[in-house]
């Protein structure tokens, strides 16, 4: 009976524990963002709003422009980072709209009538599309291309991309961190599942030339 009580009282005390936790990152979560959307310099919404359109036309625009470049030098290893770069692209999408389907997060500027909404938006905040999608082509073209002048303006642009939903008060500071998490995720398993599918082929070939 005392063991009972005693996993009882420490069970409940598990629960405490993370609703506490839970709150607290929801009011460090709100917090951040009123500093960065309310105390914001309103000179710099333009910039902004043109960083945040950005995302997706970049994200659309480098998989095409590499893979054309592909084309016409007829090198199928650029076709293949350009089609690795898009896959990416449609792979963190698809994880990202999954997850705001599922948890059903609304925009900031609803719950909190005080956050400025700068910019056109869903009615689903998390995760961050537009972040996701940043970091994903950032990092996806950092993998392709591992030179410092490919990885520093791309990690920079998709930064700023994450920093401009703030600013423009469409999502939570968590909202542009799981977006992030997700582009990079979604970048490097693409790249690792690239690399076992051509050992595989290259294992395959091999065994073909030796039975022959």
């Amino acid at each position: 009976m005392e063991n009972k009580k005693g996993f009882l009282k420490y069970f409940y005390s598990i629960i405490l524990l993370f609703f506490l936790t839970v709150i607290n990152a929801q009011n460090l979560d709100i917090s951040v963002l009123r500093d960065i959307n309310i105390n914001r310099n309103k000179d710099l919404d333009p910039t902004f709003k043109t960083l945040t359109n950005s995302a997706i036309i970049i994200s659309n625009a480098t998989p095409i422009f590499i893979y054309a470049v592909g084309l016409i030098k007829k090198d199928s290893l650029i076709k293949k980072k350009g089609l690795l770069i898009g896959e990416t692209f449609i792979a963190s999408a698809f994880i990202t709209i999954a997850l705001k389907n599922a948890i059903k997060r609304d925009r900031p500027f609803v719950t909190y009538p005080e956050i400025e909404q700068q910019t056109s938006a869903g009615p689903l905040s998390f995760p961050s599309g537009h972040t996701s999608s940043a970091f994903a082509t950032a990092t996806s073209l950092s993998l392709a291309y591992p030179k410092w002048y490919v990885i520093a303006p791309s990690f920079l642009w998709a930064g700023t991309v994450g920093y401009s939903r703030m600013h423009l008060g469409v999502h939570y500071p968590s909202d542009v961190l799981a977006g992030a998490l997700i582009g990079i995720g979604s970048a490097y398993l693409g790249n690792e599942m690239n690399k076992w599918i051509n050992k595989r082929k290259k294992a395959t070939k091999i065994v073909i030339i030796k039975g022959l």
